[in-house]
């Protein structure tokens, strides 16, 4: 596991903020103990839930054509049929995934392939700010990922463009603040998880594509 580059900012002003604190304690009340270690045990609790908040597991990813691996961490929410309306324009199964703040904020390429589709929106007025990713296989079956800021301030990241090539369980995005990732399969897969599932970026199979 490693420390996400996003989260090298927060990490900065974490850590100021625990020093300013702790030296203005330390100096203007020295003799209050107990409220000092009161202070040191918020301090570390700050630090560590940046440091986990921020974090990067690895990963190792076995690629196959066949199956739909998680884009993210979190809990399947719901698993409804849809008209996937920006991309596709098909039916399509919607799988949501809703992150809590314990989970990692890594975003994984469900498969491997190009993609075919990108687009950043940020937010204007009540609409919340997205990220939508089209990934099309050798095969010709298209995936779509969407990510969404649950935030009033712009905290989606994607690392990837429209004809990249990609390649299954590597990182593609990271959802600062965000707290849903929804991903677009094909009518007629073969759907692997159930509403209320816990499921890792890279690790949790979530589909079948049909042949």
């Amino acid at each position: 596991m490693t420390f996400h580059k996003e989260g090298y900012t927060s990490l900065a002003i974490c850590i100021l903020i625990i020093f300013v604190v702790n030296a203005f304690i330390q100096f203007y009340m020295p003799q209050a103990h107990a409220f000092k270690w009161i202070i040191y045990i918020l301090s570390f609790a700050l630090f560590a839930f940046v440091i986990q908040f921020f974090r990067n597991p690895s990963v190792s990813v076995a690629a196959n054509d066949k199956l739909v691996l998680s884009p993210a961490d979190g809990k399947v929410e719901s698993i409804e049929e849809v008209t996937e309306a920006e991309f596709t324009k098909a039916k399509s199964i919607r799988i949501s995934i809703r992150l809590s703040p314990l989970n990692a904020r890594v975003t994984r390429n469900p498969i491997s392939g190009v993609v075919k589709y990108f687009k950043f929106q940020p937010k204007s007025g009540t609409e919340r700010e997205y990220t939508t990713v089209a990934i099309q296989n050798g095969s010709g079956a298209t995936v779509v990922v969407q990510q969404t800021s649950g935030a009033p301030i712009e905290n989606l990241v994607s690392t990837v463009k429209q004809d990249d090539a990609v390649t299954q369980g590597q990182p593609f995005g990271f959802v600062k603040f965000g707290n849903h990732v929804a991903i677009f399969l094909p009518a007629g897969t073969k759907i692997h998880v159930e509403p209320g599932e816990a499921v890792q970026a890279g690790v949790a199979v979530l589909a079948t594509l049909k042949p």
